[in-house]
């Protein structure tokens, strides 16, 4: 079973540092939400403000989508799984020293585009692979070590998303003349891919644990496996074939399965449990972006669209609830009861999805504005994330324990 709220398996205490460094959510949390902030501000300076950036030479809208991605993303990665792992496994995980050197990688592979010294695309793509090669090792280790076979699926992808990366920096050192699109739109994939993994272990014992009362929870096989086979349908005629009918049955068919796995789900009891209706809601759009992803070719409809309602609806809404829960109870605290203020950083991020993702669809001529208002709201969301859990993230377990 997988247990994520705070049950670590080894409790003896242990020094491995400043409390920071004792779990992997713990320093990459902290940063995937500061950087966060960072990026959308550099982000919402260049595009509404025209503020000129040189990214080491990467266009702009790349260095956006790419960051978003294998930055602020892989950082919510690599926490989640550098606390899970222990809990699943038994066997220690990346803490202390190594633990600092790993997140030193994915730092400064986030820092150099910002430095304005043009440092080589090619060193900055040795240091972000090698980030996204070690983090795989780490998480692969004590599940081999334990022989717990069924977790290589999960840890597989993050060797997947190292390939997509490869592919995005061959592209920009015109190596392959598509790897930008094809490693871009690949990760995304895989990172949808991991995510209705981890939702379909998660969610629903969260739903059953988060709520007051019963709740019947229904699970279908057949969607669960159908689900899986048409996401990688749908990536390789959508990033690799021209075959775009296609991919629009692809879409509307995942939109259609998702719908009836998340009906099973949901409970109107969700609603007054924020770090419940979040995940939800999250997962709400990650189906439009499948409906949208359809009409971008049958209807015109914008493809940024689709993409913004997986990447901010979906993955922002997710990732942010995930954080706030998991910080919770690895810090031994009620994961129940969260700060009010948790509710409002989750109501403003969804607000400021609406603006990016719906508001487009009925008025295209102040598309500019939709974007700044969105930038915005993500970053007040964001900020709210970090002033109420870097102290938590910063300092030990309320209850003395080791983690």
């Amino acid at each position: 079973m997988l247990n994520i709220d705070g049950e670590v398996v080894d409790s003896k205490p242990a020094d491995f540092g400043p409390p920071v460094l004792r779990l992997g959510f713990r320093p990459f949390f902290l940063a995937a939400g500061v950087f966060s902030i960072l990026a959308m501000a550099i982000w919402m300076a260049n595009y509404v403000f025209s503020v000129e950036f040189a990214f080491s030479g990467i266009a702009p809208s790349l260095w956006h989508a790419h960051e978003m991605m294998f930055g602020y993303v892989m950082a919510v990665v690599a926490g989640f799984l550098l606390t899970a792992i222990k809990n699943w496994t038994g066997e220690e995980v990346l803490r202390g020293k190594a633990l600092a050197l790993l997140f030193l990688l994915w730092l400064v592979a986030r820092l150099m585009p910002l430095t304005g010294l043009m440092i080589p695309v090619e060193v900055i793509a040795v240091v972000d692979v090698a980030f996204l090669f070690f983090l795989g090792v780490a998480c692969l280790r004590p599940v081999m070590k334990v022989k717990q076979y069924k977790q290589i699926g999960i840890i597989s992808k993050i060797f997947l998303l190292m390939l997509c990366n490869v592919a995005f920096y061959l592209g920009l050192m015109g190596v392959i003349a598509d790897g930008v699109q094809w490693g871009l739109y690949s990760a995304l994939y895989m990172i949808i891919a991991l995510i209705f993994v981890m939702m379909r272990r998660v969610m629903p014992m969260f739903i059953k644990n988060g709520i007051d009362g019963e709740v019947e929870i229904k699970n279908r096989a057949w969607v669960d496996h159908s689900s899986l086979v048409l996401l990688v349908c749908l990536w390789i005629s959508d990033v690799f074939t021209e075959y775009n009918n296609l991919t629009a049955i692809f879409a509307v068919l995942l939109t259609l399965l998702h719908t009836l796995r998340l009906a099973g789900w949901y409970t109107g009891k969700i609603w007054s449990k924020s770090l419940v209706w979040v995940l939800v809601v999250a997962y709400a759009f990650f189906i439009l972006g499948f409906a949208l992803k359809a009409l971008s070719i049958t209807s015109g409809f914008s493809p940024f669209l689709s993409v913004h309602a997986f990447t901010a609806g979906g993955i922002g809404l997710l990732t942010i609830g995930m954080m706030s829960r998991v910080a919770l109870g690895h810090t031994a605290r009620n994961v129940f009861e969260p700060p009010a203020i948790v509710f409002w950083s989750f109501a403003i991020l969804f607000l400021g999805i609406i603006v990016r993702v719906i508001f487009p669809i009925f008025n295209m001529e102040l598309y500019v504005y939709w974007i700044g208002i969105s930038q915005l709201l993500w970053m007040i969301s964001f900020a709210i994330f970090v002033v109420v859990y870097a102290p938590m993230l910063l300092s030990a377990r309320t209850d003395g324990r080791d983690g």
